[in-house]
């Protein structure tokens, strides 16, 4: 596939959603097969007779999709998304912060157009319980709220590092927010000649081929603005997770006097004032140190019971709609990087497993049955240099024999190399992506 059939599906598959069958609440026949976007322009002015609530934790990528879409598709749903800030800050492209190329306010997107265009409700405050079985959630102010379904799409959380305790000198900046400003602050200080460190944590992680992307992308401003520097980048997994022959070209061939990779190089214990990892191969010293740690679905999960998967990082759903496998929580649907599937954990996936979940609740709610045959298409850009990237295209069907999405080896790919139209590619592609789950 070349780069402007690529770029075409990739938006095709946010603006249009991959979805082979778009329910709009009907049963199990009413498939739409179609290449335009859904008609989604005009308001949706919201039903003066409520047929059923829906709650949506979490106002991310697959959080924010899932309420849109229920609106746009369900019968008189009711949608109420509680989400702990007021803006979302995306964490694609939150990585050009730390060059210098795009603020963080460039990368904000509020839920004003969710209200005023969809009628979606919004609670901000934090949740500290849910019951499955009577379908509540409860909140810190002691607020409870009803319906008929849930949907979780609460985000990462991080595991504890030994050593590193509340110190902020090794910043992951894995969340955009103030960690990304900080690792910024501490990289523009760094004297040339100088040494960091990036980690790089077993998989499932948040985003696969992020922390490679990352590496190149610092080690061409290390070359440009800090000469004679050198970037450590310790693998815990056995080599590059994904895009394997870009990023190995990137590392050994275009950086190979600035990156020194290490792999099945695990992080014991931190100390933070001495800028020191303890890994399994040995101890590593360094300037700046960009510790990813291992990740986990937000601690929501855990709390409600729902963590069945991973050695309990994850939730396991059922991927023809996402409703959690534990028994009993069958109304609780897991979307997102919180949710344990084949599919990877990105924001192109979490909209389109929000768009599958909210097809298959409209479903549901009108007395039918999700679509048996869902497809969701994952795509993004990596930025192999700070202006030439490269991208990855997968597309995923349902496979009954494992009940799980598989990807279809025909219809995935990535680009040979990297270059300055895919860089501007990737602008059009973010911009339909983030239109599509906030606009």
């Amino acid at each position: 596939m070349d780069r402007r059939r690529f770029l075409g599906s990739a938006v095709a598959g946010v603006v249009g959603s991959t979805l082979l069958s778009c329910g709009g609440g009907g049963g199990d026949d009413s498939t739409v097969t179609t290449t335009e976007p859904p008609a989604s322009t005009a308001p949706v002015i919201p039903s003066p007779t409520i047929k059923s609530r829906v709650i949506v934790i979490g106002g991310g990528m697959g959080g924010a999709t899932v309420a849109k879409y229920l609106r746009l598709w369900g019968d008189a749903i009711s949608v109420t998304l509680v989400e702990r800030m007021p803006t979302y800050t995306s964490n694609i492209m939150s990585s050009l912060v730390l060059t210098g190329q795009r603020t963080m306010s460039s990368l904000s997107f509020s839920y004003d157009t969710l209200r005023s265009k969809y009628g979606i409700a919004t609670v901000f405050g934090e949740v500290v319980g849910i019951d499955p079985v009577s379908v509540k959630v409860t909140l810190a102010d002691g607020t409870v709220l009803t319906a008929d379904r849930i949907v979780l799409a609460p985000g990462i959380s991080f595991d504890d590092v030994p050593g590193l305790g509340t110190s902020d000198k090794m910043p992951h900046a894995w969340q955009a927010g103030p960690q990304t400003a900080l690792l910024a602050s501490q990289l523009n200080a760094m004297p040339s000649g100088g040494v960091m460190i990036l980690t790089i944590p077993k998989t499932p992680y948040r985003c696969p081929p992020g922390p490679y992307e990352r590496a190149c992308l610092l080690a061409d401003w290390l070359k440009i603005n800090k000469p004679g520097s050198k970037l450590i980048v310790l693998d815990a997994n056995p080599g590059i997770v994904i895009e394997v022959d870009n990023f190995t070209n990137a590392f050994t061939g275009l950086y190979g006097s600035v990156i020194e990779y290490h792999v099945n190089t695990e992080v014991i214990s931190v100390d933070p004032n001495a800028m020191t990892l303890i890994t399994t191969a040995g101890n590593f010293h360094g300037e700046v140190i960009n510790l990813i740690p291992r990740q986990r679905a937000a601690p929501l999960l855990a709390v409600a019971g729902l963590n069945n998967a991973t050695e309990g990082r994850f939730g396991r759903v059922n991927v023809l709609n996402y409703a959690s496998t534990v028994a009993g929580a069958e109304k609780v649907h897991i979307i997102g990087d919180a949710s344990a599937t084949t599919q990877p954990k990105a924001g192109h996936i979490a909209n389109q497993e929000a768009k599958v979940c909210a097809d298959a609740i409209s479903r549901i709610l009108s007395g039918g049955s999700p679509d048996p045959a869902p497809v969701t298409n994952s795509a993004c850009y990596s930025t192999i240099t700070m202006s030439q990237a490269s991208w990855l295209h997968a597309l995923f069907q349902y496979d009954p024999g494992t009940a799980d999405m598989k990807a279809v080896a025909a219809a995935s790919g990535a680009s040979t190399g990297w270059d300055v139209e895919n860089f501007e590619d990737m602008e059009t592609w973010f911009n339909a992506l983030m239109g599509d789950s906030f606009g």
